[in-house]
């Protein structure tokens, strides 16, 4: 559950690790360019997008903010961060967003935002915004849309290092793998409590439909 082993000091590089660890990686920051494209499916007139981390339990969060940021020219959106270290700061920025035109959020992998989904999930519906999350669970509890890694794919590829390392591998010499294969949740039920109206090739491309 690792999003920047080399950034977090776990290993030297993704490629020859160079210590005694290994493993897969969690996320990839590149997946923030995705985030941002789901947000504008589903809600085309969106002109602000807010990335909302923890700087203290996800100082990997800038490098997810400069990937959104990265593609926001594209969509034509204002993407800024939402630093956020207590539950009063995700109440006061999911509420600003509210009170504009065109808002919407982006929670990026963070044990602190984690842990908080509920009230994250309760502020969004509450101000009708659009929000893009990075786990399934997201989805399943009241959250519009979550794309993230598939963790039971990405768990049973764990069995292959594993065995070699039982085997007489070095952890050093096995490269750390990123994620290769993504779920997309929709929850049609919260689309149409917050009166978003999902596009049909958005529900084709889902892997699993909340209704």
């Amino acid at each position: 559950m690792v999003s920047d082993p080399v950034g977090q000091g776990f290993v030297v590089t993704l490629a020859r690790p160079g210590g005694n660890a290994t493993g897969f990686t969690s996320f990839e920051f590149s997946i923030g360019g995705k985030w941002l494209e789901l947000i504008k499916e589903i809600s085309p007139r969106v002109k602000r997008a807010e990335v909302m981390f923890n700087p203290v339990t996800a100082p990997y969060g800038t490098s997810y903010l400069h990937s959104v940021e990265s593609a926001s020219l594209s969509f034509g959106v204002d993407v800024t961060g939402a630093p956020i270290r207590d539950d009063a700061d995700i109440e006061r920025i999911i509420a600003a967003l509210g009170g504009e035109q065109g808002g919407s959020l982006i929670v990026v992998p963070d044990t602190f935002t984690d842990v908080r989904r509920d009230l994250i999930i309760e502020l969004i519906a509450r101000h009708r915004l659009p929000a893009v999350y990075p786990y399934t669970h997201f989805a399943e509890s009241g959250g519009l849309i979550a794309y993230g890694p598939d963790p039971a794919h990405m768990f049973g590829r764990t069995a292959d290092y594993v065995d070699r390392i039982l085997r007489g591998a070095k952890p050093a010499d096995l490269p750390v793998q990123q994620p290769n294969k993504f779920e997309l949740v929709v929850n049609l039920k919260t689309a149409k409590a917050l009166g978003f109206a999902v596009p049909p090739t958005l529900m084709a491309r889902a892997d699993r439909i909340i209704e």
